[in-house]
């Protein structure tokens, strides 16, 4: 009995060994070069490096986009596999941590039973008998090589990576609701812009046909005029075509019918409007606060873990059990000689085979994929964000330059409805200005929804919006 106890008390005194490697991120992982933490952009005329909101669509201050935001993320399908997702991972965290330690059990059970004599060394035949048992029992298993520790590790790795998964996908569904917003209202712009030239050619048709009429003009003119008019109105069924579809994206975020989305919304003709420059950080918080980076990053984390849980494979699992009881006939269970008890060590160990070390050597291979893969995903984070933010800047340029030619057509077009109230100026002169101002304001309506949706492709590349809100 005391070298029972000793055996037991050297085993529990050696489980300070974990096979495997501690994680830790690689000194020579992309995340950790100085030259990618830096600066995202270095000129400030489109952005700024200030920290970036978690509930950036706020910034436009439009009550209405807010509630949209807020009914996707309580409704959107996508986020609901999200969270069955968390649920999932955080479930076998649980199964994880309870492996090993401590564990109990109890049998009991009844039978007509018929032995055999020869089992008893009897050479007659053994009587039949009722024979009943019941048997307590309780055990610890040892994790001496840290192989159930590394499997926990692995596990909560990989629940911390499902929750960054989760994350991506909030802040994907806000991007894309924003945009169908921005669609939405882009959409309705434009086609009142468009129905406005609409008239205005053809008043222009009209002229040129009394001037026909009249002998002071020809079919040339009224043809061609013609040709212009009936292709404006062949662009209207484009723009109602694109309401439409970010009526029904909408719809689909939100989960629910075209008619169940909030007033107003079908009918916005005003863009979102961001009053400030873009905050972006640099390129230290942009890895930080990316979902994505975070997800590879617990990837790896994972990876390593089974390299451990891999190597537990190559040494015995050691346990110490109890268990007390009652055996025999069932007249006489609980009688002296019908209990029984026990306890000691047990030891299971399957010897090691090249198939064991092939699986060392494909966990440790995971982790060099997930390490490249890592690598790949902060860099091309770092790429695409900047990309964004060189398209925005160069989306801006345009709006701008089509701002300044709109402001010199209105000019224009004032001018010239002056010169033709004072008898200047014909009305074919006053009809073709105004028109012309119309064009271009049709083409920087356009230009301000490039803008907006080059705003919301630079929000989704900063990875901001997957915080939830705090509580009132």
């Amino acid at each position: 009995m005391k070298r029972l106890m000793l055996t037991a008390l050297a085993l529990a005194l050696a489980a300070c060994t974990t096979v495997g490697p501690d994680y830790h991120v690689p000194a020579d992982a992309a995340v950790q070069r100085s030259d990618l933490n830096g600066p995202l952009r270095e000129d400030g005329s489109s952005v700024v490096s200030a920290p970036v909101p978690d509930d950036w669509w706020q910034l436009y201050q439009d009550p209405r986009l807010n509630a949209l935001v807020r009914q996707a993320l309580a409704a959107n399908s996508q986020l609901r596999v999200a969270a069955a997702n968390i649920a999932k991972a955080r479930a076998q965290v649980e199964v994880a941590e309870s492996q090993g330690g401590f564990g109990a059990g109890a049998k009991a059970g009844a039978q007509r039973l018929q032995e055999s004599g020869e089992a008893f060394l009897q050479p007659n035949k053994v009587p039949v008998a009722n024979i009943g048992e019941a048997i307590i029992s309780a055990s610890y298993q040892f994790d001496l090589w840290g192989t159930l520790k590394r499997g926990t590790e692995a596990a909560k790795a990989n629940a911390d990576a499902v929750q960054a998964a989760a994350d991506t996908a909030r802040i994907t569904v806000v991007a894309d609701v924003v945009k169908a917003y921005t669609q939405v209202c882009s959409a309705n712009e434009e086609y009142h812009i468009a129905r406005q030239s609409l008239d205005l050619q053809q008043q222009g048709v009209q002229l040129n046909q009394r001037l026909r009429d009249a002998g002071r003009g020809d079919e040339t003119l009224v043809t061609r005029s013609q040709t212009q008019f009936k292709s404006l109105r062949a662009e209207l069924p484009r723009f109602q075509a694109e309401r439409e579809a970010g009526l029904y994206t909408l719809a689909a975020l939100l989960a629910v019918p075209v008619g169940q989305l909030p007033a107003g919304t079908a009918e916005c003709a005003e863009l979102p409007h961001l009053a400030q420059l873009i905050p972006v950080g640099d390129g230290a918080a942009l890895l930080k606060r990316r979902p994505d980076v975070r997800q590879a990053e617990r990837q790896l984390a994972a990876a390593t873990a089974n390299i451990g849980v891999a190597t537990g494979a190559l040494y015995p699992n050691i346990s110490f059990g109890a268990q007390i009881g009652t055996l025999g006939i069932i007249d006489n269970l609980g009688e002296p000689s019908t209990n029984r008890w026990g306890f000691g060590p047990q030891i299971s160990w399957t010897l090691p085979t090249n198939g064991t070390r092939a699986r060392i050597r494909e966990a440790e291979a995971s982790t060099q994929a997930a390490l490249a893969h890592f690598d790949g995903v902060v860099l091309d984070a770092l790429r695409e964000t900047q990309t964004r933010l060189a398209q925005y800047s160069a989306l801006l340029e345009r709006r701008d330059a089509l701002a300044d030619a709109e402001r010199s057509a209105k000019d224009a077009a004032e001018q010239t409805h002056r010169r033709y109230q004072a008898g200047r100026e014909s009305f074919l002169a006053d009809l073709q200005a105004t028109r012309a101002y119309t064009d271009v304001r049709g083409q920087l309506a356009a230009a301000n929804s490039q803008v907006a949706m080059g705003q919301v492709g630079v929000f989704l590349a900063l990875g901001g919006g997957w915080k939830a809100a705090p509580a009132p």
